[in-house]
């Protein structure tokens, strides 16, 4: 009966063993869930003013990407008096030319912040864990996560956001740049019709009416990286995916941190579900992780990897 069964066996291990070693090529909605929820929670909010609650924040993203690279830093800056961090893990050759994938762990008032911008963070944490499993020895660039603090008002705009003092640190240093990635709310999606606004009511007749797709933002002239990056993101299946690239001016185009690094002419583009052109929930008490799209989300987190990946040897 033991000798019957043993083809049998083999066959279901070796399935088994290849599902493990896929595994690191997806994301994981279980993961996505986990880190938002943890993100999200109280006591306090995330804001600049509640220094607690937003560093207890930093420390769990600190102590996830320890748990998967003794590459994992924190960049202290203070602000009228208040010390900030930007927490940080990098993976491939010390020396390469660097990709910088960002996200900001703030939030605007009081409210849990679930898209904006748990949801890009859980992003940053399951890259982390995707890229620890991942063969980087051949990689010709470093990839460094950061996740950022204060992206938010009254910081917006202003040298002082998380990003820019990153950003600044990088040029004062002369570290060669390849490109930026932003991962600016990443998991909202509605399927009903006119779910979808934009800045310009004509981009509807390219673009169409419902939510039910992640966006690739980039500014005209943006570099190469971005050129390279977006059809790679955009081709690499899951989730439909759109690119827009337009002028500097129109609204929304550079309203994250990715404008820090356009700054020093660096190659950057913004990943995004198109904010308040679409989430009633933005900047609002409603913004909660219950309202986000963990199937597709994953999917959006796994393009990434996979582009990054791709351009990566």
């Amino acid at each position: 009966m033991i000798m019957k069964c043993r083809p049998l066996l083999i066959v279901i291990t070796c399935l088994l063993l290849l599902r493990v070693n896929c595994y690191g090529t997806e994301a994981s909605e279980a993961a996505l869930r986990k880190h938002v929820d943890k993100l999200t929670e109280g006591p306090g909010y995330r804001t600049h003013a509640d220094t607690v609650a937003l560093n207890r924040a930093a420390d769990y993203i600190f102590k996830e990407f320890s748990a998967l690279t003794k590459e994992t830093y924190t960049q202290a800056f203070t602000v009228k008096g208040k010390k900030y961090y930007n927490v940080y893990a990098t993976f491939g050759p010390v020396n390469a030319p660097r990709v910088i994938i960002g996200a900001h762990y703030d939030v605007c008032g009081e409210q849990m912040g679930a898209d904006d911008n748990a949801s890009g963070v859980a992003g940053l944490l399951e890259l982390a864990r995707m890229f620890s499993e991942t063969d980087v020895s051949k990689w010709e660039v470093r990839v460094d996560l950061v996740a950022y603090s204060l992206e938010e008002p009254p910081y917006f705009g202003s040298q002082d956001m998380g990003s820019s003092v990153h950003a600044t640190a990088l040029h004062t240093n002369n570290t060669p740049i390849v490109g930026m990635v932003c991962l600016e709310m990443i998991g909202y999606f509605d399927d009903h019709k006119r779910s979808q606004q934009y800045p310009l009511g004509i981009l509807k007749l390219f673009y169409g009416g419902k939510g039910n797709y992640i966006t690739v933002v980039r500014k005209f002239h943006n570099g190469k990286f971005a050129r390279l990056f977006s059809r790679k993101f955009k081709h690499s299946g899951g989730v439909k995916a759109k690119v827009f690239k337009g002028p500097r001016w129109i609204t929304g185009i550079d309203l994250s941190d990715h404008r820090n690094y356009w700054t020093f002419g660096w190659s950057a583009l913004m990943i995004t579900d198109s904010a308040f052109y679409r989430n009633k929930n933005y900047h609002t008490e409603d913004d909660k992780p219950e309202t986000l799209d963990y199937f597709r989300m994953s999917s959006v987190v796994t393009k990434v990897y996979k582009a990054i990946t791709a351009l990566a040897t």
